[in-house]
């Protein structure tokens, strides 16, 4: 009888712990990226944070200066679009209390001509068209002195440096750098520079193969990979850890470079 009592007992209790568990409510993660190649990474692993717990809405901006405004503002918990000159640019002009978690890829800037085949061919006194996104700079220089174009004066350090830094030029280049990037691809389909230096992903989205179509293109071994920001408050949220991982994975890095064939770089 003993027995049986502590065994209904035993039942009754269990009962009682099981129904007063509750289940995990999922984590929202709002994150604010480019069109391509962000946005399209991101959907990727959607499922893949949705099985872990974690609700990805991504909201895709043109503008690069919106994206850190809302990050900011708290209309946004991650932003996915910029390398980290421009993230210390950012921090340098506006003060903004934002965070690198993490290198995910990296967009080879490249330089796109209609008229030569090789970025060392280009025609003494020719033009040439950069962004006015100004972290990009040394990338340009950089191609620049690749192809002996141009020497930089001593010291110079590229993540800091401008078209001012140029010691010689001996093709008397002229450089045209107020161009917003994402207009670059259309300076270059309307052949209005003998050479328009792209960003990886406004080329992607303009139907160009950086990897094939670029004249010169940056190297796997460039500072400028892109990252993820968060503010520096949310640096520890485990939501924030888990969409790390996944990106930096060796499954995701995988998947970036044969999706994106070249034109997107996987970091690790």
């Amino acid at each position: 009888m003993k027995k049986r009592l502590l065994g209904v007992i035993a039942l009754i209790f269990g009962g009682l712990v099981l129904g007063s568990v509750q289940p995990v409510k999922a984590a929202t993660l709002k994150v604010g990226a480019t069109k391509s190649p962000h946005a399209v990474i991101l959907k990727h692993v959607q499922p893949k944070l949705k099985a872990q717990g974690i609700n990805l809405k991504i909201t895709v901006f043109q503008d690069y200066a919106l994206i850190d405004q809302a990050l900011v503002a708290k209309n946004l918990d991650v932003a996915y679009f910029a390398h980290k000159p421009y993230l210390q640019q950012e921090i340098k002009q506006k003060g903004y209390k934002i965070a690198d978690v993490g290198a995910v890829h990296l967009e080879p800037i490249g330089a796109y001509s209609k008229t030569i085949n090789h970025l060392s061919r280009i025609k003494s006194g020719a033009t040439v068209l950069v962004s006015n996104n100004r972290p990009d700079y040394g990338r340009v220089l950089k191609l620049l002195k690749d192809a002996k174009l141009i020497t930089l004066k001593k010291g110079t350090k590229l993540n800091q440096a401008d078209f001012k830094a140029i010691a010689k030029n001996p093709k008397h280049l002229k450089f045209k750098y107020h161009y917003d990037p994402k207009l670059m691809p259309e300076l270059y389909k309307n052949n209005e520079g003998a050479v328009v230096f792209i960003n990886a992903n406004f080329a992607v989205q303009a139907g160009l193969n950086p990897k094939k179509d670029a004249i010169a293109l940056e190297k796997k071994s460039s500072p400028y990979a892109n990252i993820l920001e968060v503010r520096q408050s949310d640096r520890q949220k485990p939501a924030i850890k888990k969409l790390v991982k996944t990106l930096r994975s060796k499954a995701t890095q995988k998947w970036i470079g044969r999706h994106f064939k070249g034109a997107v770089l996987p970091v690790k």
